[in-house]
């Protein structure tokens, strides 16, 4: 047998082995997200991703920032290809692209370092930090974008490795999917710009390999691409289409924020030490310490700190409540670090002692996350929360982030519907709004009840449109303080929360609330 077979035959051997280990962080980390997953209806946002999957609704309503096409587009596949009750397969979707980022996460630390181990340490630090395992857990859009993200990374390492083109052939795909998934990817796609920049300054590569990566860019971005040019010639706003592709309808003043408070400063502190409880963050200042040493030949470092600097700072000063799930793709490169850190350390000492203690300490999060709701409701820690919602326990809600065997969203909406007449009006939240819907859509309950809120109506609602907003151009309500009272002398009238912020200002200032079961139902102030 000649060199180049025997040479052959150890690389097929290298890569087959590397498959197997791949294979297997993506199989245990999908059955983690599988078993840990909601397993039907949901609040707020993720309750909002499964309404619109459940109408195939791929734009949205609040702008095309919001849109995220390519997770809707892949969320209505599974709805018909995946077991299960419906609610379960959409979240399910958001399990197996999280398996995914893990596994890349992995992928990405064994072809840098050729050691399996820090590839280890690095998935066990991003699949197990809070918000990541909290978001892979429900429907929800930043898990695909970090499995892109990771894949984005894969390659450009390949390139710096190899010089390759086709490897950045695969980086213009990847960043396309990730723009088409989340507005998260103009970062990646500023730093790659950057980079492909200085290749074609030091001629390294060439106006028809520019050429064939910005095809493959669009090709891949088409379904947000799409979106905007729909949106342009239905409005012919350009200025206002852009404005909505950045930001969205109503976010432009959070995303743009350069206002930072004491509050936001400490909330961020309390976000980065809930991520990750354990020792093993102190590898990530190693890890990004060294980083210039250990890192491949070319600008691939630069692209790793820029994308760690912008994460940071857009999460940091941004102003929307759920802030925090922007800062998932900045845990991602942490535990980029936190894995190159364990490598560093590991390749230093050689010491089964030393590797055993970084493993283990990779697991503490769960034991943190175990004991941190009852910790925090014994010393009475405000956690944010500003009213209670029926059949959630804001502690476990907001500070586990399993969601194994969780009905508490679908409980309330059935008690509801049960609760009411059958001609009754709720006014719900954003939060409570979706569980109602989904239990009269998906579950055929409290057909009979028109569901309204700030955001979205029932498909009642609409039916029966006459009796709560006229027609006009653009739509104008007539659930309001003139048209109320004739409201209630035909109708019987309830809402979730009577508390400012939740319930109409005309409501709370003009009339009373009798609390029925898991609703409060309108009444006559008699002291007016």
């Amino acid at each position: 047998m000649n060199s180049f077979s025997v040479k052959t035959l150890r690389t097929t051997g290298r890569r087959q082995n590397v498959l197997k280990y791949y294979i297997l962080v993506l199989v245990v980390a999908g059955l983690v997200y599988g078993v840990t997953c909601a397993p039907g209806s949901l609040w707020q946002d993720s309750g909002m991703i499964q309404y619109r999957v459940w109408h195939n609704d791929v734009e949205g309503k609040l702008g095309l920032a919001l849109s995220h096409p390519l997770f809707y587009i892949l969320a209505i596949g599974a709805k018909y290809i995946l077991p299960g009750e419906f609610g379960f397969r959409v979240n399910m979707l958001t399990a197996v692209t999280s398996a995914f980022a893990v596994a890349n996460v992995f992928l990405l630390l064994r072809i840098w370092t050729k050691r399996n181990l820090p590839g280890l340490i690095a998935a066990l630090s991003l699949g197990l930090s809070h918000t990541f395992w909290r978001h892979g857990a429900i429907a929800e859009t930043y898990n695909l974008y970090i499995a892109l993200l990771m894949g984005e990374l894969i390659v450009l390492l390949q390139y710096c490795r190899t010089q390759k083109i086709g490897w950045l052939y695969g980086l213009a795909l990847l960043n396309g999917l990730a723009i088409a998934n989340h507005m998260l990817g103009v970062f990646g796609l500023a730093c790659y710009g950057i980079f492909v920049a200085g290749l074609a300054i030091k001629k390294k590569v060439r106006l028809k390999h520019i050429t064939v990566m910005c095809l493959l860019w669009l090709l891949a971005a088409a379904p947000f691409i799409y979106l905007i040019v729909r949106n342009i010639a239905q409005t012919g706003d350009i200025g206002g289409t852009a404005a909505s592709a950045l930001f969205g309808t109503a976010y432009q003043q959070d995303v743009l924020n350069t206002h930072i408070t004491g509050r936001i400063i400490k909330e961020n502190i309390l976000f980065l030490l809930m991520n990750f409880p354990t020792p093993n963050i102190l590898l990530a200042v190693v890890g990004l310490y060294l980083l210039p040493q250990i890192a491949p030949k070319g600008k691939y470092v630069a692209v790793i700190i820029a994308l760690l600097i912008m994460f940071f700072i857009f999460a940091f000063r941004y102003t929307i409540v759920d802030r925090y799930a922007f800062f998932i793709p900045f845990y991602a490169i942490i535990s980029i670090l936190i894995g190159l850190g364990g490598y560093v350390v590991l390749e230093g000492r050689r010491s089964k002692v030393v590797m055993w203690v970084i493993l283990l300490c990779t697991l503490l999060p769960i034991g943190a996350y175990a004991v941190g709701p009852g910790t925090a409701r014994k010393m009475n820690l405000p956690i944010g929360t500003k009213r209670e919602i029926p059949y959630r326990d804001d502690y476990q809600w907001f500070l586990q982030p399993w969601r194994t065997g969780y009905h508490g969203a679908e409980r309330f909406a059935d008690e509801a519907m049960a609760m009411v007449e059958d001609n009754a009006v709720i006014y719900a939240d954003n939060t409570t709004v979706y569980p109602l819907l989904y239990a009269q859509e998906v579950h055929g309950k409290g057909k009979a009840v028109t569901v309204i809120s700030g955001i979205v109506r029932s498909k009642n609602a609409l039916q029966n449109i006459k009796h709560l907003w006229e027609i006009q151009k653009g739509g104008t309500e007539m659930f309001n303080e003139k048209n109320i009272d004739s409201l209630l002398a035909d109708r019987p009238v309830y809402v979730v929360t009577p508390k400012k912020g939740y319930c109409p200002a005309f409501l709370l200032n003009n009339y009373d609330f009798e609390k029925k079961g898991v609703v409060y139902k309108v009444v006559k102030n008699f002291k007016i």
